[in-house]
């Protein structure tokens, strides 16, 4: 049974508590997916880094929120009806600090808070969900929705953050 959950921060947008982060994630991953065998990478990235990400392996222009990898596609794709019976998950979501803080602003919410929402949405894909279809994009946007107020309820989201979440910027 390997638990491997790995956590590269390479942005500069906002401070991360990575431990705090790690916790949450094992959390989900552990307790509320009752995974008994994980291997994942979440890598906290900019917009820059995240465009080039979504040209590359998506052939999107831009930015986006959070990008995931599943790494045992080549097993065979996951019907959402499977994602229950699904023990084991094996990925990485690329997940942009930039876009959280703004999506943030935009919803009224925490961009700590739209982290967790894309961490969760990232597994819940690796787990078998779907967006593409109206039908299948309510039920995984309600199982999302259900995972972040659990998690909200259960941790501070804004412990994320570290103090000074801020980072000066050099003056021109």
């Amino acid at each position: 049974m390997t638990r491997v959950l790995l956590i590269r921060n390479r942005q500069r947008a906002r401070r991360v508590n990575t431990a705090a982060l790690r916790r949450l994630t094992r959390r989900l991953l552990e307790h509320h997916l009752a995974l008994s065998s994980f291997e994942l990478g979440l890598h906290l990235v900019g917009a820059g880094e995240m465009a080039r990400v979504n040209e590359q392996f998506l052939q999107h222009a831009g930015s986006t929120d959070v990008i995931t990898f599943d790494h045992q596609a080549a097993a065979g794709p996951a019907e959402c009806s499977d994602a229950a019976a699904r023990p084991v998950l094996h990925g990485e979501l690329f997940v942009s600090i930039e876009d959280a803080v703004a999506q943030g602003r935009r919803f009224g919410t925490s961009w700590q808070a739209e982290l967790v929402r894309y961490i969760v949405h990232g597994l819940l894909h690796l787990q078998g969900h779907d967006d593409h279809a109206p039908a299948v994009r309510r039920k995984m946007k309600r199982a999302e929705d259900r995972l972040v107020r659990v998690l909200a309820r259960e941790s501070c989201l804004e412990d994320l953050g570290r103090p000074g979440a801020r980072r000066a910027r050099p003056v021109a």
